[in-house]
């Protein structure tokens, strides 16, 4: 487990500061801005609080934005912490220049969310001798070295997959024809949730997919892809989108079409963000997996657990729900994100 000379001795300084860290969920107020150029010409900060360098994936989603709001609006300096904040625009190449940075800047704690789970291995060993700890928010790698981070915070995709592939597999009492919104191709969260979908749904000889292909999580090649699978085939019964964004845009495809969302073409998503709440709400979307984004208070604590010395859990997974309609009306009126 990571200590320091130097962890300890801003420790012991900033522990006042950070005991009073409220645990909850988001609320509202400002962050550092989305702008790679925080990263760069720190000084490592003063030395009564913990500089963390957090390189994010980008802004692709509504999740992302709930994500990267919920980190900055808990690693403050009123909370004791000096956060160093980039946007990778999904390019895992600007995450390893963020995170080479913030080694050369000799911060406190690395954090990051992975654009991709391979090619990681070169960056954080470099982390690694620096005597930097690491730890992964959201999606994790795929190294077989586990000394190189300390610790994972975030969802079970694969769960996230099975509980949408339950749902679909439940309500197949006939033949269904199911096409596929992928994540970004080669991330975390698309492998694991295809893998899931496929492993609740392989039993059921009425769902059959019958088309799969890459949206990136965004709304708009959501729609695209969608205006392809509907030029493609006649026959689709349900949309699996990996994220709420992509199945907000097959919503807007759908219903250029000239076709009923949530009648016509059943829609089948996961995040739970507030946007995709309220069209599961109006019935657009038939069901929701969640996926909290709500991760800024939980890395707080690890981060003050690693530097103490402490020993912390390798893989640290939070807990989602599921929503039906019903529920999301329900849901709604308090929903934070």
């Amino acid at each position: 487990m990571f200590s320091t000379t130097k962890a300890r001795t801003r420790l012991t300084g900033v522990l006042a500061g950070v005991a009073v860290l409220a645990l909850a969920a988001c609320s509202s107020g400002g962050g550092s801005t989305d702008d790679s150029s925080n990263d760069a010409g720190g000084d490592g900060g003063s030395g009564d609080t913990i500089v963390v360098g957090f390189s994010q994936v980008g802004a692709e989603s509504g999740w992302r934005a709930a994500n990267t709001k919920s980190i900055q609006d808990t690693l403050t300096a009123e909370n004791g912490f000096d956060l160093k904040f980039s946007d990778a625009q999904q390019k895992q190449e600007n995450q390893i220049q963020a995170i080479r940075s913030y080694i050369a800047q000799g911060v406190d704690v690395i954090a990051f969310s992975p654009v991709v789970e391979s090619g990681w291995d070169a960056v954080l060993e470099e982390a690694k001798q620096a005597g930097i700890p690491v730890i992964l928010t959201d999606r994790a790698v795929d190294s077989e070295d586990e000394t190189l981070y300390e610790s994972f915070i975030g969802s079970d995709f694969i769960l996230e997959g099975e509980m949408a592939g339950d749902w679909v597999s439940e309500n197949a009492t006939e033949p269904m024809n199911v096409v596929e919104l992928q994540g970004t191709t080669g991330a975390a969260p698309a492998i694991d949730r295809k893998t899931g979908f496929e492993n609740a749904t392989k039993d059921n000889p009425n769902v059959t997919i019958i088309d799969s292909q890459t949206g990136n999580f965004t709304r708009a090649e959501g729609k695209t892809v969608m205006e392809g699978f509907l030029q493609a085939h006649d026959d689709i019964d349900l949309v699996y989108a990996h994220n709420d964004d992509m199945g907000l845009g097959a919503i807007e495809a759908i219903e250029a079409a000239g076709l009923v969302p949530g009648e016509d073409i059943k829609i089948v998503t996961v995040d739970a963000v507030k946007d995709g709440m309220q069209a599961l709400a109006d019935g657009k979307i038939n069901f929701i997996v969640e996926c909290n984004p709500l991760l800024g208070p939980d890395l707080a604590d690890i981060i003050k657990k690693v530097l103490a010395g402490e020993e912390v859990e390798k893989r640290i997974v939070v807990k989602d729900e599921s929503f039906t309609q019903e529920q999301a009306i329900e849901a709604l009126p308090t929903r934070e994100y």
